[in-house]
């Protein structure tokens, strides 16, 4: 019978996932076969599992971490935010509907089954299960219908490690005010603290480990330092959508990347693994005017609602400024919902995204694309026809995309992973100036990605650069994680305590 511990948490964006998927390594390195569990996650981020089915981007990294292959029984609910009042439910990894909500509330029995049975899946297959919860574990509006934190911990009777953020300031109230508020059942399976962010020397902290542990009677079990070169995929959309980080310097000695950072942004983890290339700047842009002659390359990424993103696109004035940008011989490339959002139109007959049957795109590739009831969700390999290059990926769409007219050409040749048979995917125009496609994860492959920069690195004169492994680097980068975790954390005291449950 697998073990179990939760990572909940005083609030959102205080370090869960990261520390879920730290103690995935460093249980993974003791020989422990392990699994992440987040029974319900809201993300726009995610990812295509070896079933065909979609979770957050965050479960996924987390089973790398662990060194097993994703499934959707790691995040059975997935809350996709497409309005500011509804989202689109994916159960078990498929789509169940869109709803806002008080609908969502009254199927919450059937979803409670549904993340019961994956847990019972995940028990059979695995020793030990590393549970996430979310946002704040202690939301007393929430509690009654909680699918995730504390009502989940009571169910599978697990100890509950409580994570806050020190860098968000007051600590003492996230901690002993989140505790306080909790039942006595809860307080019990609570077994400490792990303070995450710290900035400083810790010895100027031990008062404050004093106090908490004083007023609460339990442990501080980690003070985790903040890092800055750790590079672990991003949960969701938070971080890029309120980035109030200045646009970093561009000139004549880097490539340039602009990236549209759309209302709707989503699967931006396409981009991230750019940001490790010393000779290139990305930038999340909003408005044209920020967009300026240093640029190499225009990004348009992933998107929950292409519909209303083109109208956000039309009143901003992008239309104009990529234009412009384009006869400077620049480059442009979509990606998913940037690919669609590139076309000359997008209808929407049944709804899915938006009220408004129809909008006008980019008009920069001659594509209509045309939204539908289901959702495409597979796993892809093939070769970029631009380039040559052998890439794989996945595919997570609404919709469907035609050629128009005889111009450009296909971007991919692709086909089902596992199965035999092929198609096109995309368009381009220009010899690869302007491309777009379905594809995710291009960036991570390294022979894609050094062709497509040394394409602007050789018209910028810059020394170009051979293929290096891309995501395969991700490795050391979860053991710089666990070895960060267990320098800081008493993991045998919490180890001890998960195993004698």
């Amino acid at each position: 019978m697998a073990k179990s511990v939760m990572f909940l948490g005083t609030g959102s964006d205080v370090g869960k996932s990261i520390a879920v998927t730290a103690f995935c390594r460093l249980l993974k390195r003791r020989g422990y076969k392990v699994t992440p569990f987040k029974a319900q996650n809201m993300s726009n981020n995610s990812y295509v599992t070896m079933e065909g089915g979609e979770i957050g981007r965050a479960q996924a990294a987390q089973a790398e971490a662990a060194g097993v292959p994703p499934s959707v029984h790691m995040n059975p609910i997935l809350l996709k935010p497409s309005t500011g009042m509804g989202s689109q439910i994916v159960l078990h990894g498929k789509v169940f509907g869109e709803m806002d909500a008080v609908d969502y509330y009254a199927i919450k029995p059937r979803l409670k089954k549904a993340v019961t049975a994956s847990y019972h899946q995940l028990v059979t297959d695995y020793d030990i299960i590393i549970m996430e919860g979310a946002g704040s574990c202690c939301e007393m509006n929430l509690k009654e219908n909680d699918l995730v934190n504390l009502e989940l911990a009571k169910q599978f009777n697990t100890p509950c490690v409580l994570v806050a953020d020190i860098d968000k300031g007051g600590v003492f109230a996230q901690i002993i005010g989140t505790y306080n508020l909790m039942t006595r059942k809860e307080k019990g399976l609570t077994i400490g603290f792990l303070i995450n962010k710290f900035r400083g020397d810790p010895r100027l902290f031990s008062d404050g480990i004093e106090y908490i542990e004083k007023k609460t009677g339990k442990p501080v079990l980690g003070l985790v330092p903040f890092f800055h070169d750790i590079r672990i995929d991003s949960e969701d959309s938070v971080s890029v959508q309120e980035d109030k980080r200045p646009l970093r310097p561009i000139g004549l000695k880097t490539v340039n990347i602009a990236v549209l950072r759309l209302p709707a942004i989503s699967n931006f983890t396409d981009l991230e693994i750019l940001e490790q290339e010393k000779d290139l700047i990305v930038n999340y842009i909003i408005r044209p005017k920020e967009l300026s002659d240093d640029y190499d390359c225009i990004i348009i990424p992933g998107t929950k609602n292409a519909m209303e993103d083109a109208v956000w696109l039309s009143r901003m004035g992008w239309r104009k400024a990529i234009e412009r940008f384009l006869r400077q011989g620049k480059r442009v490339l979509g990606i998913c919902g940037g690919y669609q959002l590139m076309g000359k139109k997008i209808k929407d007959p049944y709804g899915v995204e938006s009220n408004r049957k129809e909008v006008l795109g980019l008009n920069l590739l001659p594509v209509i694309t045309t939204l539908e009831k289901e959702k495409v969700v597979r796993k892809v390999v093939g070769t970029c026809l631009v380039n040559g290059k052998r890439i794989k990926g996945y595919e997570i769409h609404m919709g469907k995309s035609s050629i128009q007219k005889d111009v450009g050409e296909p971007f991919l040749r692709i086909g089902k992973q596992g199965e035999k048979g092929s198609w096109q995917d995309g368009w381009t125009l220009k010899e690869g100036l302007i491309s777009g496609t379905y594809l995710h994860g291009l960036f991570d492959l390294p022979d894609f990605r050094v062709d497509f920069l040394n394409s602007m690195r050789k018209s910028k004169g810059l020394k170009t650069k051979r293929p290096k492994q891309g995501r395969v680097t991700k490795d050391h980068q979860y053991d710089r994680l666990a070895d960060h975790f267990e320098t800081h954390c008493d993991v045998e005291m919490i180890l001890s305590i998960v195993l004698n449950s």
